[in-house]
């Protein structure tokens, strides 16, 4: 720590505040001087007579900016670019363009395509009319002039850009092609040529996407999955392989449906099969409530691929937070990976009509009530998996797990769906006891007797999105997430900030991991500011997660008191969203983060965002270190 003798002028003193470097090691209490949009001083004692402005941290958490490693911000700060939700939450730096989906290519409308809105609109469910906003805004068609956009917008938090798979794709072989055919040895040269031309740029990586119910928007493609997903194995070794050359990171979900498939790809990481080990960060480890082996076999391969035998630099995000999603009727990402759900997400969101239709046909309705009762009755394979928590599903189609929130029956908010069925044959039975309005005509619409099906079936069509509802499908033991959020081969991080506006929030996913480490104590504390800051940017090459002289001054302060009392189950509201003209879910944790300082400005402080914020530039984009310091790493 710098002995702060200079007498140079500073912009900011942050005085009495206990400071964790992001080294990992035991936090000390000093003063953190800031000039020139860098750390210059650490030190106890420094004179606030040479700082234009002093904030008092008495004794608050001071660290380095946190980092989000899985978002999908690359839409919103099109459109809102100081990106409020990720600052609240003391998040200085984000990266984009996962799932192999992203802007580098601008809105490629062409042949009457519209990819950012086929890509995103179900894979990230957000509103079409949101990302028709987007795309009209994208007017660039080259990777180098998506960097060079950013230099005119007032970002919140720095801006880490990949490049992404499906857009690759679809910009060398037009969007329909992308997901009819392999690509000729020509696309496939043209797509390495673009994507080594990324690398040269700075972009930090690749990212792909292989989870099986990420599908298409737009006719005529509604039951074909994204592009990405069309790639031979052949295509994704030999684009990867120019990541490796950069030693940048590649972004993947693997296909999880297959076991060896999983394996095979993500052996990609392998310096001892490849010649040169590759940078791989995966989507998920997540303790599955409906199969408990999954996680297992993660880890397992985990281990295997980071081995001297396969000298691998492999890497599954972990999330800080129970994984509870929300659903408006069937319009949820889980729906998606069971067919018959997955029908009615085919149409466009307005489209209330036609999921009417669709849910009167008798076929759809049979089909509906043998995936209900899939592996719940009788002897067979399908109920031993269930029995076993080793379903192929993750949806546990369990009312017990589901909770009615913000629904047209006032009455049933708070309730889980088990609770609403029980009320109704207790009405039918007796014939008292329905609320009257809109409860009691439900309850009137239902058959006699109904079965859980039933019971379901007319829910969805009766209200439609106006059902909202939550589960919580994977991480309900806090003791699992904690020992995946501290192994030594995850990275804390998989929030998917920006993408699914009404359907989840884990803004708050690295302040959930601070409260986790809370629990142990301060040197706990200090390992997880560690795996939040310098681990992930160390592993993507940026310059970010330190708090040192020199260091970006991206920093955040934390009060440990509030974190301590904060609920994060109670944190989460839906609320309008000017940017997005749209509802959206969110989690404010009130009074836990303190203050946010991005380049040098405090851009949050004391519960509200500063006067400047959202008018002039905060963060900065952000590319890989060896590019910013004019340091080739390939030939």
């Amino acid at each position: 720590m710098d002995g702060g003798g200079s007498t140079t002028r500073w912009d900011a003193l942050i005085r009495d505040a206990l400071v964790f470097d992001g080294n990992g090691g035991a936090p000390q209490r000093a003063d953190v001087a800031v000039a020139g949009g860098r750390v210059v001083s650490i030190a106890p004692g420094l004179s606030g007579a040479n700082a234009d402005t002093v904030i008092e941290a008495n004794g608050r958490w001071l660290t380095p900016g946190l980092l989000d490693i899985h978002t999908h911000f690359d839409l919103e700060v099109e459109i809102e670019p100081q990106l409020p939700e990720a600052v609240r939450h003391g998040t200085t730096t984000v990266l984009v363009a996962n799932c192999s989906l992203g802007l580098a290519f601008g809105n490629q409308r062409r042949d009457g395509a519209d990819p950012i809105v086929d890509c995103f609109a179900r894979v990230e469910n957000v509103p079409k009319h949101v990302l028709s906003k987007v795309a009209d805004q994208a007017t660039w068609n080259d990777s180098r002039a998506y960097l060079d956009h950013f230099d005119a917008k007032a970002l919140g938090p720095n801006i880490v850009p990949m490049i992404p798979h499906s857009m690759l794709r679809i910009e060398v072989m037009g969007l329909q092609d992308s997901v009819t055919r392999e690509p000729t040895k020509a696309e496939l040269e043209t797509m390495g040529g673009l994507l080594d031309k990324g690398m040269q740029e700075g972009y930090v990586g690749f990212s792909t996407d292989a989870l099986p119910f990420h599908y298409l928007a737009n006719q005529p493609n509604t039951h074909k999955q994204i592009p990405t997903q069309f790639a031979p194995f052949s295509e994704l070794k030999f684009l990867t392989n120019i990541v490796r050359r950069w030693e940048r990171v590649w972004q993947a979900t693997p296909p999880k449906d297959s076991p060896a498939a999983v394996f095979k790809t993500f052996s990609l990481t392998s310096g001892r099969l490849h010649g040169k080990p590759l940078k791989l960060a995966a989507v998920a480890a997540l303790d599955l409530h409906m199969n408990r082996l999954l996680l297992k076999a993660a880890l397992v391969m985990t281990r295997l691929l980071n081995s001297k035998l396969y000298d691998g630099r492999f890497r599954l995000q972990a999330l800080g937070a129970s994984f509870r999603t929300w659903a408006d009727g069937a319009i949820t990402p889980l729906a998606e990976e069971v067919p018959v759900l997955r029908q009615l997400n085919e149409l466009d969101l307005e489209d209330r009509a036609g999921r009417e239709k669709l849910m009167s046909d008798p076929a759809w309705q049979a089909d509906f009530r043998r995936m209900w009762w899939h592996g719940k009755r009788g002897f067979n394979l399908a109920r031993l998996k269930r029995w076993l928590r080793v379903d192929d599903n993750v949806l546990s189609r369990d009312l017990r797990d589901m909770t009615l929130d913000d629904c047209a029956v006032a009455e049933w908010n708070g309730q889980s769906l088990q609770g609403v069925y029980e009320r109704l044959l207790a009405w039918q039975a007796s014939g008292a006891g329905a609320s009257p309005g809109l409860e009691a005509e439900a309850f009137a619409a239902m058959p006699k007797g109904c079965d859980e099906a039933d019971f379901m079936l007319e829910l969805l069509r009766r209200f439609d999105t106006q059902l909202r509802w939550s589960t919580v499908t994977a991480n309900r033991d806090p003791r699992v997430v904690k020992r995946l959020l501290f192994h030594p081969l995850l990275l804390p991080g998989f929030n998917d900030s920006g993408a699914h506006l009404t359907n989840m929030a884990f803004f708050d996913g690295n302040l959930r991991t601070l409260k986790i480490a809370q629990e142990d104590g301060v040197e706990r504390v200090a390992q997880a500011v560690r795996r939040l800051t310098r681990e992930p940017a160390e592993f993507l090459g940026i310059d970010a997660g330190r708090l040192e002289p020199g260091a970006p001054a991206d920093l955040v302060l934390i009060d440990p008191e509030r974190l301590q009392a904060w609920n994060p189950e109670k944190s989460y509201q839906f609320i309008w969203r000017d940017c997005f003209e749209a509802r959206q879910l969110v989690n404010r944790p009130d009074g836990v983060v303190s203050g946010v300082m991005i380049g040098g400005r405090m851009a949050w402080q004391d519960g509200a965002y500063t006067p400047e914020f959202g008018h002039k530039r905060f963060g900065r984009l952000m590319l890989n270190r060896s590019h910013e310091s004019g340091v080739a790493i390939a030939a």
